[in-house]
């Protein structure tokens, strides 16, 4: 997470924390969870800290961070309780405690002009011209140690709480780096030094602030007040946040809607943009969901609320992307790995051009104390730890405005590697609402005759082809059926003035006894279309066939076609007979189509394609295809807004129906991956010349501090780059 903050500057070399939470285990009976906002938690310094000490702690279960909002989880004795805030207070930081209602998120405070680093900044300054002009050495010191005090003070006492706990991060190294300046009488620059420093922190936490406040603008979509309906029938504005599941909503046009539900009168256009990306307005009638955070935009509307100010979807986005970078992506863990050798080593040659050159070559004390001062400062990787979890969090929020939540950094990340993506069939790439495209009567019976009786047995089944057969029919009448049966799998049956009558598939016709080479051959002509065909039988022949097809979505094609320029294969995973699938792969472009797939089926054929140097991706619903979906390398979920499940189980959520988006996160994905690299080259680069200028006595101590902040303040300019794609 973002590092080096203007109240607690640090920089990890700390080992990097688990993956798994020891919170994820069952707690003891009694045992309770409880949440502290903590204002100095926002660096991976911080967390190991916490961890260290509260990990040793009786009566702690587990921990859960969420850096980005700065809030600590613990799964606790209720007795421990005053023990866990006295230790965190001990670390020189300040647990506030949580409800367990309130959101994480909190928006940032506005930032007051820095008076104190203002003045200090004056001191500093004083102390540079009193020293050129040759002013007596007292008033040089004074302006110097003026400065150091009014800027510093905060810098000394966290750089000796992380020295007391063994972590030598960039607050304990420039604390160091000052006293010995001032020991070493360098009044001017170690005034100086520290006054770039405190500045370079303020610019910096400015900076990373903009990435916060990215995802904190979502949840202050959702106005405070909603018009809400009272017992009497009058309409009366009260806080959102007291709105009960149930209650009438009114919204009018250009007004936010609060909360989520469901339109129960009026029709509108609304803005769905912050939930979904979509770009145009989509028409709301009674019986359609809305959301909260979004903009109504001409009728007026009332609905019925689903869900409470805390569990919307908004809110739910919102706190899914402030958790998804707990989940560390691979460069991320490269980067805390290698920080961990890197500054020690950094550590230990400082050590050794202050002790070597004096004792084993006779140079002189003053000069080589000075450079090792100077390597120590130049020592902590700050930029490069901060240098993944800032463009991380703004490519995270990125996504978020174009309706994809992505649920945790290394999917981001990984996404570049994808070469192949698997789909489900319905759902995904068609609608998931089949439609009758033929209908052939046989013979035997007239036709009037078997649309009653075919009618009459579909509208008994809630199964989508019955429903489709019944509702091409909606003024037909219908017939009473007796010892109604459901053949899974295969079909229905039942009763119709005392006649057995069966509505099914291919395998009930053949149980049956009544297909026949011509009707074979008219099931296969059907079939080779892309089209499910249902039968009537009175079990002597059949009476009627009825074509049945799932309609693609409008964008599959292009959406399809945009996969291929990224130059990702396209796979279609499908229970549907061969035929189905294939007419339907060629419809959309797919490169291979599978049919007649059972999920353990679909979990093979993914395993297939894995290799190494790439990624397969998956797109279903969520819901169902969970085996091919756990063997994915990245899980989509279609059509996720309002729907918890699928926020829950994807790796990625789709918040609309729109495939177009696949691209869309494939491309942030590589521009994502892209500023990595270049934050990583642009860390270690600047280290390696200004650490060669300090052992070639070439450096000086504001080298190093451009060196340090500068670096940092780099890469996290490069990486809110991705805010505006």
């Amino acid at each position: 997470m973002p590092c080096c903050h203007h109240d607690h500057a640090t920089c990890s070399t700390a080992p990097e924390p688990p993956e798994a939470e020891a919170a994820q285990a069952p707690l003891p009976d009694g045992w309770v969870r409880s949440r502290l906002r903590i204002a100095q938690m926002d660096c991976p310094t911080e967390e190991t800290l916490i961890r260290t000490r509260l990990g040793t702690l009786a009566g702690v279960a587990g921990l859960d961070f969420n850096l980005m909002e700065r809030v600590l989880s613990v799964h606790h004795d209720p007795a421990a309780m005053p023990a866990i805030q006295t230790a965190i207070r001990d670390l020189g930081m300040s647990p506030e405690p949580l409800d367990p209602a309130q959101p994480d998120a909190a928006p940032t405070a506005p930032r007051s002009w820095p008076w104190a680093l203002t003045a200090a900044g004056a001191a500093a300054l004083g102390a540079e011209l009193a020293s050129w002009t040759g002013a007596a050495p007292w008033g040089v010191a004074a302006l110097a140690l003026a400065a150091v005090a009014g800027c510093g003070l905060g810098t000394f006492r966290k750089g000796w709480i992380a020295l007391r706990h063994g972590n030598p991060n960039i607050n304990a190294l420039m604390s160091l780096a000052v006293t010995g300046a001032l020991l070493l009488g360098q009044w001017p620059e170690a005034a100086m030094v520290m006054v770039l420093f405190t500045l370079a922190e303020r610019i910096e936490a400015a900076s990373l602030d903009r990435a916060r406040d990215a995802i904190h603008g979502l949840l202050l979509l959702a106005p405070p007040v909603a018009t809400v309906r009272a017992a009497d029938g009058a309409w009366a504005a009260v806080p959102a946040g007291s709105v009960a599941v149930g209650a009438q909503v009114r919204v009018g046009p250009g007004e936010r809607i609060p909360l989520d539900g469901v339109v129960t009168a009026g029709r509108s256009s609304v803005d769905q943009a912050p939930i979904t990306g979509e770009s145009l307005p989509v028409d709301k009638a009674e019986g359609d969901p809305v959301f909260a955070g979004t903009l109504n935009l001409t009728g007026s509307f009332e609905f019925r609320v689903s869900a409470p100010a805390g569990q919307t979807t908004l809110a739910r986005i919102t706190h899914a992307i402030g958790e998804a970078q707990a989940s560390r992506a691979p460069t991320h863990r490269f980067v805390d790995r290698f920080a961990r050798i890197y500054t020690p080593v950094v550590i230990l040659i400082a050590l050794a051009v202050a002790l070597a050159p004096p004792l084993l070559l006779g140079g002189a004390w003053t000069a080589w104390v000075y450079r090792a001062l100077v390597l120590l400062v130049i020592a902590c990787p700050c930029a490069l730890v901060i240098s993944t979890p800032v463009t991380i969090v703004s490519g995270l929020a990125a996504a978020s405005r174009h309706g994809i939540l992505v649920k945790g950094g290394r999917y981001l990340e990984e996404g570049h590697q994808l070469a192949w993506i698997a789909f489900d069939k319905t759902g995904t790439l068609t609608t998931g609402r089949p439609a009758l495209t033929d209908a052939i009567v046989l013979g035997g019976r007239s036709e009037p005759e078997v649309w009653r009786v075919a009618v009459s047995l579909a509208d008994r089944s809630g199964h989508p082809l019955s429903r489709a057969l019944a509702l091409a029919r909606p003024g037909q009448e219908r017939a009473d059926v007796a010892d109604f049966t459901a053949l899974p799998g295969r079909g229905l049956s039942g009763l119709i003035d005392g006649t057995r009558f069966s509505l099914g598939n291919h395998h009930l016709m053949e149980q049956l006894g009544v297909c026949g080479p011509e009707l074979e051959a008219r099931l296969e002509a059907l079939e080779r279309t892309g089209k499910t065909t249902l039968m009537l039988t009175d079990g002597q022949a059949v009476l009627g066939l009825f074509a049945l097809a799932d309609q693609v979505r409008p964008n599959s094609r292009a959406a399809i076609a945009d996969l291929h320029a990224l130059g990702v294969r396209t796979l279609m995973l499908s229970g549907d007979n061969r035929h189905t699938v294939a007419a339907i792969a060629a419809q959309v472009g797919i490169d291979e189509a599978l049919g007649d797939q059972l999920p353990a089926d679909k979990a093979r054929a993914i395993q297939a394609r894995t290799g190494p140097g790439w990624k397969v991706g998956m797109v279903g619903d969520g819901i169902n295809d969970g085996p091919a979906l756990v063997h994915a390398d990245i899980g989509f979920a279609m059509g996720a807004a309002g729907s918890d499940t699928a926020l829950e189980t994807a790796d990625v959520a789709l918040m609309d129906d729109d495939l177009g988006k696949l691209g869309r996160f494939i491309r942030l994905s590589r521009d994502t991956h892209r500023l990595l690299r270049q934050n990583i080259a642009l860390a270690i680069g600047i280290k390696v010349l200004f650490l060669g200028l300090a052992l070639a006595g070439r450096g000086t101590m504001w080298m190093a501090v451009f060196a340090d902040m500068g670096a940092s303040l780099l890469v996290v300019g490069n990486g809110l780059r991705m805010l505006r794609r």
